[in-house]
């Protein structure tokens, strides 16, 4: 696997990877960027989000769970000095859908965490992740 950025001007790049895609970075109009894109430590999260949540919906689907929306939500502690890296990371997972069965949600996030999801493997090497979830049924 690769990636590149690209600089542009200021602190704004792009980001492309093998698939093609490409994401804009940049910093905080602060430490001298235009506020134009996503900051690096952002898309850690947002990797660790969409890598977790890829993993959990497809096992729930498996499962047959008759999920009508869900979302994955990511909140980070980082230190106070430089580099100012994660000390904490809370995945949150909410699951609306009609009898969703606990224990297919608490398997699929234990899947995840401990075998399928790259991004969590390699976060967890440096920093405390947890884990929580919500099922709110289809009627509200």
């Amino acid at each position: 696997m690769d990636a590149s950025v690209t600089w542009h001007y200021n602190l704004h790049f792009t980001g492309k990877a093998d698939s093609g895609h490409t994401v804009t970075l940049d910093a905080d109009t602060a430490v001298g960027g235009t506020d134009n894109g996503f900051r690096p430590l952002e898309l850690m999260l947002i990797s660790l989000a969409g890598c977790t949540a890829m993993d959990v919906i497809s096992i729930l689907k498996k499962k047959r769970q008759n999920i009508t929306d869900f979302s994955v939500q990511v909140h980070a502690d980082k230190a106070e000095e430089h580099p100012k890296v994660f000390t904490a990371i809370h995945v949150k997972y909410i699951i609306h859908g009609e009898q969703i069965d606990r224990t297919a949600v608490e398997r699929a996030i234990e899947l995840s965490t401990t075998k399928y999801c790259p991004a969590q493997a390699m976060l967890a090497k440096a920093v405390l992740i947890t884990h929580s979830y919500v099922i709110v049924p289809a009627t509200e």
